[in-house]
């Protein structure tokens, strides 16, 4: 099956630290995201975030897991999904880049290939649907911040 690839960008005033400071950090998630559940498996290097961390988000009755594959503060992450939804070898870098007007470009891309055949497209929209949320609550969140 083909690989697919989704795609999320926003800007934001808020400055490139304020944004890393939450994207970056597992147990911020529940305040600024969707999710009532977000808290840390196992910590990472370097602590607590960090390249091995494994993350979990959702809620009481479903959670996701994942694990950080790259930390490099404060422009980029990138993780993979363990457990929570069908896909496979799905991966996710989170990429802040300072505005040259000021404010962070925020950009979340998402890579997976499908369960099952002919189920590439829903699972595009979901995940579509998924980044644009998670990258306008981020934007937002981060505006926010003292």
């Amino acid at each position: 099956m083909q690989r697919r690839e989704v795609v999320s960008r926003r800007h934001t005033t808020a400055g490139i630290d304020a944004v890393w400071a939450l994207a970056s950090r597992a147990r911020t998630y529940k305040d600024w995201a969707s999710f009532t559940v977000s808290t840390l498996e196992r910590e990472g290097d370097p602590a607590p975030d960090g390249v091995g961390a494994i993350r979990r988000f959702g809620f009481p009755i479903y959670k996701s897991r994942e694990q950080v594959l790259e930390f490099d503060p404060p422009t980029h992450f990138a993780y993979t999904l363990l457990s929570g939804l069908p896909l496979r070898d799905y991966r996710a870098d989170v990429t802040l880049a300072a505005a040259g007007t000021g404010g962070t470009d925020i950009e979340w891309r998402s890579s997976f290939v499908p369960p099952w055949p002919g189920s590439g497209w829903f699972w595009a929209a979901f995940l579509r649907f998924t980044l644009n949320d998670f990258t306008k609550r981020l934007a937002k969140a981060a505006a926010r911040q003292p």
